[in-house]
C-alpha cells in the first residue's frame, strides 16, 4: 500500500491494497494535457426519441470488439427523451445499437426484450460474445416490483441471448436467464446497511481476461468502522471510501465468480470510482475510472473527469497517472459537458468514449440544473454519444491529442486522421483551458433569473 500517513491505515485485512491518496489528489489541476475541447450539439442525436448514456461495446473474451457479419454492437443505458434528464436513472433500460462503420448507428431495441431482468431498473455493465452466446453483465438496481425506488445494487448476468443478422440489420434475441452473480460481503466490500456516505455503490461489472484467468471489475466501497483512525480520525472524510473491486472465476466460467480483495482504494479521497476498466499495453496495466467533482472528500477539489492509474501487473501497486490521477476532463466553462468515459486501446493511442451531458451550463454544481425551467433542463442535456477523445499513453503520462466526431467509434485496424499534437510540437493554444483571470464569474448563468 502506498502510505502517505497513518490516516490510511484501515481496520481491515487488506492493508496491501494500493491507494489513491489525498496527497495525490491534491495535485488535480486542468492543463493542456488533460482538457477536452468544447462540445457542440451534433447535427442529429443517436436516437431523437431516447436519452442515451453509459455506453459499452459487445466484446469477445480477449477484449476485442465483436464483429458479427460486419456489424459492431454497443450497449447503452437509455430512457425516453421526453423524460427530465435527472429522472433517467430511475427508469434506465439497456438498449443496443449496431453499425457497419462505427459512425452511423441503428437502434436495435431493449437488450432484454421479452424477459424480466433483475432490479427495478438496470444500470451499466459490460457484454461478452462467446461461442455465439451473449453474456450481458449489468447492475440490478432496486428490486422488481418495489413500491418505492430503492438503491440496492447487485451485480447480475443475463445469459442465453444470441445475435441474428439478415438484410434488414442485426437483432439480439433471447431467451434470457437472469441471475445475481455478486453481492457485497461486508468485509472487503461495504454493504448497503454499512454505508454512511453520500451514495452507496456496488455496480458497473466489467468483464476482463488476463493471462488465461477470468475476472469482473466493479465499483464498490471499502468498509471503514466508525471508530477507525483512518483519515486522521476525521469522520467526514471517512465517509468517502470508494474502491475498485475485482472478482475471479476459478474455472473460467463467465457465469460464476468469487470476490477478491480490491485493486485500488480511495478511502479519505473519493466516494465513487465509476465504471472501472483496464487497458494492457507493453506490460503496463492502465486502470481507468470516472468520477464527479462532488464525490471528492472535504478539503479536495476535483472535476467530473476520467482518472487513471498504472501498474506493472494486474495486482500491482497502482500509481496515479500524471501524478494526481487526472487523465481527461471538461473545460472550466463547460464542466459537465461529458461524463462516463471508457477508454479503448487503439495502437499508439487510447480512444475515449463518453456521453454528451449538460452543455451551455457552467454553474459550479449540477444541483443547479434543477432550478432551471423544465424546457431548459431538456435543452441543455445532450443525451447522446459525445465526440471520441484521442489520448496518448506514454508510461505514467497521458495527453489529449485530438478528437473524432460524435459517436465515431473506430476499431483498432481503422486508420485515424493526423492528431492535432505530436511530441516535440508546440502545444496548440486553446482558450477554454483556464478561466479569465480578471473575473472567473463572468458569463455564468444566473439560475435565479431563469427559474420561471
Amino acid at each position: 500500500m502506498n502510505l502517505e500517513s497513518d490516516d490510511l491505515l484501515l481496520d481491515r485485512d487488506v492493508h496491501d491494497t494500493p491507494a489513491w491518496t489525498r496527497a495525490h489528489a491534491a495535485g488535480i489541476e486542468r492543463s493542456d494535457e488533460n482538457v477536452a475541447p468544447i462540445i457542440y450539439p451534433p447535427d442529429a442525436p443517436l436516437d431523437p426519441d431516447l436519452h442515451v448514456w453509459d455506453t459499452w461495446f459487445l466484446r469477445r473474451r480477449d477484449g476485442s470488439v465483436a464483429e458479427i457479419d460486419g456489424y459492431r454492437v454497443i450497449f447503452a443505458l437509455s430512457s425516453s427523451s421526453a423524460l427530465l434528464p435527472g429522472k433517467r436513472h430511475d427508469v434506465a433500460t439497456i438498449r443496443y445499437f449496431y453499425s457497419r462503420d462505427g459512425r452511423e448507428w441503428t437502434t436495435g431495441g431493449p437488450v432484454f426484450e421479452g424477459s424480466e431482468p433483475l432490479g427495478s431498473r438496470q444500470w451499466a455493465g459490460s457484454a461478452l460474445y462467446d461461442d455465439g452466446e451473449v453474456f450481458a453483465y449489468y447492475t440490478a438496481s432496486g428490486r422488481r416490483g418495489e413500491a418505492e425506488l430503492t438503491y440496492t445494487q447487485r451485480i447480475a448476468l443475463g445469459r442465453g441471448g444470441s445475435v441474428e443478422t439478415d438484410g434488414d440489420g442485426l437483432r439480439i434475441v433471447g431467451p434470457w436467464e437472469h441471475s445475481v452473480l455478486l453481492e457485497p460481503d461486508g468485509e472487503r466490500y461495504e454493504t448497503e446497511a454499512q454505508s454512511r456516505g453520500m451514495t452507496y455503490t456496488f455496480r458497473d461489472p466489467w468483464f476482463f481476461e488476463d493471462d488465461g484467468r477470468t475476472y469482473l471489475l466493479f465499483e464498490a466501497n471499502t468498509p471503514v468502522p466508525e471508530d477507525s483512525a483512518a483519515c486522521g480520525g476525521d469522520a467526514a472524510q471517512r465517509e468517502f471510501n470508494g474502491s475498485v473491486g475485482i472478482a475471479e472465476s476459478p474455472t473460467g466460467d463467465p457465469a460464476a465468480f468469487e470476490l477478491r480483495p480490491p485493486l485500488l482504494d480511495a478511502v479519505c479521497v473519493n466516494q465513487e470510482l465509476e465504471r472501472p476498466h483496464l487497458i494492457v499495453r507493453d506490460g503496463t496495466y492502465y486502470l481507468f475510472v470516472s468520477s464527479h467533482d462532488h464525490t471528492f472528500a472535504p478539503g479536495l477539489d476535483g472535476y467530473d473527469a476520467l482518472y487513471g492509474f498504472a501498474a506493472d501487473s494486474l495486482r500491482g501497486d497502482y500509481e496515479p497517472l500524471n501524478g494526481s490521477g487526472l487523465v481527461l476532463t471538461n473545460p472550466w466553462n463547460a464542466p459537465f459537458q461529458a461524463y462516463s468515459w471508457l477508454a479503448d486501446d487503439h495502437g499508439d493511442e487510447a480512444l475515449v468514449t463518453a456521453f454528451f451531458n449538460y452543455f451551455d451550463f457552467d454553474r459550479p454544481s449540477l444541483d443547479d440544473v434543477a432550478h432551471l425551467p423544465e424546457s431548459e433542463q431538456l435543452r441543455r442535456f445532450g443525451g447522446t454519444l459525445a465526440p471520441t477523445v484521442r489520448l496518448r499513453l506514454d508510461g505514467r503520462r497521458t495527453r489529449v491529442v485530438g478528437t473524432l466526431d460524435h459517436g465515431h467509434l473506430p476499431l483498432p485496424d481503422e486508420e485515424l486522421p493526423e492528431p492535432w499534437w505530436e511530441p516535440g510540437e508546440d502545444v496548440p493554444v486553446r482558450e477554454y483551458l483556464t478561466p479569465p483571470e480578471a473575473d472567473a464569474g463572468d458569463g455564468l448563468l444566473d439560475v435565479a433569473e431563469t427559474d420561471g
